[in-house]
């Protein structure tokens, strides 16, 4: 069974009936209404299994609570009715219908599984689907935890593609079988309604919020909001490499391999930061030529024959003097 890709179909006739399942029921009937080829006529003799190691990864439980929650299912399912409001168009008369959800179930406990048929009054419900019917992947109602979590985000996805959907409190409770529960508004928000919000914002792929609609003082109707959450991205992978110490900013594997006999720590990193200042720093740059060149010295004017023989007289005068 391919986990992820068991998609829910259900006509609206059966997402509106009326019927009340336990949990368990609830999750094994959906998982094999998931295996059904909802545009493919469904024949009474079609058989649908469910193991627990499949019911185990489909509603993330133990396994060994899957085994003992399938024989519980076996015992009971057999039993369970739901009705259905004006079933036939083409009999506008019958208003409603009374049915069981399977003809047939038995437990296989070699092999930890349960096998069944659905009834045939409900078979055209569920397969050979035209015209109005609810589609929704079994994995967004797969962590819920409350039935009514469960039935009323399927009445919910009924209106996905408005995105808000009125329900008088009357008729959800009929269809909940809870008509003679929480008479008060308080309790019935706080064990019905608050839950199943909670659940459906939490493990689905809606968010859904709500407000109540009076009629004169009474409040009858609740008003949902709904819209579809953002696909989630992926979360980088943390990793559990510890950081490196480091000595002014100098790791100690660069310090261990770098540093001199009978160096300090502390001193070796400096040193390796100036080093590595020295490097990165850029040379200090050379002047051009035409800057550094000097300006040559003026040349003497050379001496004449005459400067010459007046120079010698004078010295000879000088030296006759003394």
């Amino acid at each position: 069974m391919n986990h992820q890709n068991l998609t829910v179909c259900k006509s609206n006739q059966v997402i509106e009936a009326g019927y009340k399942l336990s949990l368990n029921e609830q999750r094994a009937v959906l998982a094999c209404i998931g295996q059904v080829k909802s545009t493919e006529e469904l024949l009474k003799t079609d058989v649908f299994e469910l193991s627990a190691k499949d019911f185990s990864k489909l509603f993330n439980i133990s396994e060994d609570r899957a085994y003992s929650e399938l024989q519980e299912i076996a015992k009971n399912l057999y039993q369970r009715s739901m009705t259905i409001h004006n079933p036939d168009p083409k009999h506008p008369k019958l208003k409603k219908l009374e049915t069981r959800w399977i003809s047939s179930i038995g437990y296989i406990p070699d092999e930890g599984k349960i096998v069944l048929r659905f009834s045939q009054d409900i078979l055209p419900y569920l397969g050979g689907l035209k015209g109005t019917f609810t589609k929704y992947e079994l994995k967004h109602i797969g962590n819920m935890n409350s039935v009514y979590a469960i039935r009323l985000y399927e009445l919910l996805m009924q209106w996905k593609s408005t995105g808000k959907r009125e329900i008088e409190i009357d008729w959800l409770k009929k269809q909940f079988q809870i008509e003679e529960l929480y008479p008060d508004m308080a309790d019935f928000k706080k064990r019905v309604i608050n839950p199943a919000i909670k659940e459906i914002n939490k493990y689905s792929n809606f968010n859904v919020t709500w407000e109540q609609r009076k009629t004169g003082r009474k409040v009858t109707h609740l008003t949902f909001s709904f819209y579809e959450k953002p696909p989630e991205t992926e979360k980088p992978k943390r990793t559990n490499a510890k950081k490196e110490k480091t000595v002014y900013g100098v790791p100690m594997s660069e310090i261990n391999k770098r540093a001199l006999a009978g160096e300090k720590v502390e001193d070796a990193a400096a040193r390796i930061n100036r080093e590595n200042e020295a490097k990165t720093t850029p040379p200090t740059p050379v002047k051009s030529a035409e800057t550094t060149t000097r300006k040559p010295k003026a040349e003497k004017p050379k001496e004449t024959d005459e400067q010459k023989a007046a120079r010698s007289a004078a010295l000879k005068n000088a030296l006759r003097g003394k």
